[in-house]
């Protein structure tokens, strides 16, 4: 098992994020993310905003949330768990704009 976790992803996100505008223009949008477990919790993308706000928290503005385990979060951003497959097999639940979820591979990556 990988020592990273969502805490972790979410932080070297936000320099992923500050330095591709054009991915925060493209996506324009607000995701929610409620990960279960251990290293689980909390935390909001905010890409409606120059340069995006990426925080633990919610945000009431959210368009798309993401539920899934902590450990599943970590395998799907490293490339191990395949994002259709675990929304086949109910690992991983959205709720909002499907579309919106599609798009967040983009920004996964």
């Amino acid at each position: 098992m990988s020592d990273l976790t969502p805490a972790m992803f979410f932080e070297q996100m936000k320099t992923k994020v500050a330095g591709n505008p054009d991915l925060v223009a493209k996506l324009n949008t607000v995701y929610q993310f409620k990960l279960n477990g251990p290293n689980g919790g909390e935390w909001y993308v905010d890409l409606t905003k120059p340069g995006g706000e990426i925080a633990q928290g919610t945000n009431p503005n959210a368009k798309c949330t993401i539920t899934m385990s902590d450990a599943d979060f970590i395998s799907l951003v490293q490339g191990k768990l395949n994002s259709q497959m675990a929304f086949m097999t109910g690992k991983l639940k959205i709720q909002g704009d499907m579309g919106l979820a599609l798009k967040l591979q983009n920004l996964l990556k």
